[in-house]
């Protein structure tokens, strides 16, 4: 499959700060693709190339086989882009803004009123038409930003935020409407701080932290690598449980609070179908069991814990755990000192 978006050692510095740093991605030409990271990550510096108002420390970037800087007109017209800031003209009525925009874009007078008209009814603000920016309500200006990125009619639609401080129905009806463009063919690349969007949304997902992409997979490959809950209700309190971890090395972890068994698993919705048959061989008898999955939201913020995170937890899980310390005149301090150094 031909690439939307060809990445190859993108860098950026401002001064001594490394906003990209080595950056390889390929984004396939109509896929809905995902890019995510923790603020600071450098998702914006990465948009900012694409589109033209951030030059390239080095490497290089393509838009459907055109350089962002050799070939910017060819592949800035390509690119519809939606911001998550408002930087709109406030003095026009909104229909005039999407004309003036699709002129800027070589769009005769005629067309551009034609497809200012259908792009407001395809996300249902037409009867709005001739209503100044300013005077839109917050929902209605995130419509209106995405009608602007789609006037130009792009093959890539690149969407920072889109559905930032909405209300729910507006994210959904948000997201029918970006998903009958992608199923129409237009590549969509989505960067959200709401990682249920792109579970939903997202065919694929890149991780980028500190400027570097540190993953690139489908959300359900991401979940897969998590744990996952099997929790099973037993009709009695049973006194002992098959050892579950002694037979299958997915198995993490097993916890018994009175009739509630809880099994973390890799895999959870394979090694459920052994624990049944175990529980059952034991004579145990099954209430009610369920399958809670590692989310998207929890693989992400695996992956982009900070090398000083990851030490505060295991240094807490040591605080925490029981002592088996006994009066041996100090030694027991002395050898844990030396293990230390």
């Amino acid at each position: 499959m031909s690439s939307a978006i060809r990445i190859r050692d993108l860098r950026k510095s401002y001064g001594d700060v490394q906003a990209l740093d080595g950056v390889d991605l390929d984004v396939p030409e109509g896929s809905f693709f995902g890019l995510l990271g923790p603020n600071g990550a450098g998702k914006t510096t990465f948009i900012n190339v694409l589109v033209g108002l951030v030059r390239k420390s080095g490497g290089t970037a393509e838009v459907f086989g055109y350089d962002v800087e050799d070939d910017y007109r060819e592949a800035r017209d390509r690119i519809g882009l939606a911001p998550q800031e408002f930087n709109v003209d406030r003095f026009f009525p909104i229909r005039e803004v999407l004309q003036h925009k699709a002129g800027y874009h070589g769009v005769s007078e005629s067309e551009a009123r034609e497809r200012a008209d259908e792009v407001l009814k395809r996300v249902g603000i037409y009867d709005k038409r001739d209503t100044r920016f300013d005077w839109l309500s917050g929902g209605m200006k995130r419509r209106f930003v995405l009608a602007r990125a789609l006037i130009t009619d792009p093959d890539l639609l690149i969407l920072d935020e889109p559905t930032a401080g909405v209300d729910v129905q507006l994210r959904h009806e948000l997201w029918e409407t970006i998903t009958e463009l992608n199923d129409g063919g237009t590549t969509i690349l989505l960067t959200t701080h709401y990682i249920e969007e792109a579970e939903r949304l997202c065919d694929e997902v890149a991780i980028l932290d500190s400027g570097r992409v540190v993953e690139v997979a489908s959300p359900e490959e991401l979940m897969d690598r998590g744990t996952d809950d099997i929790v099973v209700s037993l009709r009695d309190e049973p006194t002992a449980v098959p050892d579950f971890a002694a037979e299958d090395d997915r198995v993490e972890a097993v916890e018994l609070d009175g009739t509630k068994l809880v099994v973390t698993a890799r895999e959870g919705g394979l090694v459920a179908p052994d624990v049944v048959r175990k529980l059952d061989a034991a004579g145990h008898e099954i209430v009610d069991l369920e399958i809670s999955r590692t989310s998207l939201e929890e693989v992400f913020v695996e992956m982009t814990r900070t090398d000083e995170e990851r030490a505060t937890e295991r240094s807490s899980d040591a605080d925490d755990a029981p002592s088996d310390a006994t009066d041996d005149g100090g030694a027991g301090d002395a050898a844990a000192m030396e293990a230390e150094r």
